[in-house]
């Protein structure tokens, strides 16, 4: 039985649905962490609808937000019961897109994916993981899962933005090459990568310039 994700949402600036930015928020925050984005984005993105989806459970090491799935080495769970949580995330979330893409009249390639940290991981997961190619992933801060699983597992192969900080404490700068190494040998073509210097884990003008224009160019918005 999945979980329905409480959602905000920023309409359009120009009334009309044509595109649709999800927002996955990272470990401990919510949806409103990163819906204010949708301001300065949908100025340039005026057929834009935006979701911001709180991720499904209550978060142990932040009991004001919510997780995707627990982290061990934060929060005392077992591997087990991560890898359990996030197999429950993943089934949400896949539910969350069905539904968006119904409710909303949507086509899967007007739909790009927008993750920050643990909303990345759940990002790079899910989406190639999906039979119809969405416009496009968007990942800060975060890293690829199981790259090894990836080659045999993937369904689509949708352009991919990777951005990190390179003074990022959470999530080594490290993970942004992994990550592209990683879906590369999976067979993705268009894999890019953004580095922001002097940025910690968080998202820099400069890297949601880059994700603008990804969005833009790449997505089709």
């Amino acid at each position: 039985m999945t979980r329905v994700l409480n959602t905000q949402r920023k309409e359009p600036v120009s009334g009309e649905t044509r595109s649709c930015v999800v927002f996955l928020h990272g470990y401990g925050a919510n949806g409103a962490d990163l819906l204010g984005l949708a301001d300065p984005l949908g100025e340039h993105l005026p057929d834009t609808l935006f979701l911001a989806p709180d991720a499904p459970e209550n978060c142990a090491g932040a009991p004001m937000g919510f997780q995707w799935f627990p982290i061990p080495w934060i929060d005392g769970s077992s591997e087990e019961e991560s890898m359990a949580g996030m197999s429950r995330a993943i089934d949400d979330l896949n539910a969350f897109l069905d539904a968006l893409m119904v409710d909303e009249d949507l086509l899967p390639e007007q739909v790009c994916l927008f993750g920050f940290s643990q909303g990345t991981m759940m990002s790079l997961h899910v989406g190639p993981r999906r039979e119809d190619e969405l416009a496009g992933i968007v990942g800060f801060s975060g890293r690829l899962l199981n790259p090894e699983l990836l080659a045999d597992d993937v369904q689509s192969k949708p352009p991919v933005l990777l951005l990190h900080g390179d003074q990022d404490d959470v999530v080594p700068v490290q993970s942004l090459p992994e990550a592209a190494e990683g879906l590369q040998a999976a067979g993705f073509k268009e894999v890019f990568g953004h580095v922001m210097k002097g940025t910690a884990h968080g998202i820099a003008p400069d890297g949601l310039s880059v994700a603008l224009a990804f969005i833009r160019d790449k997505c089709g918005f």
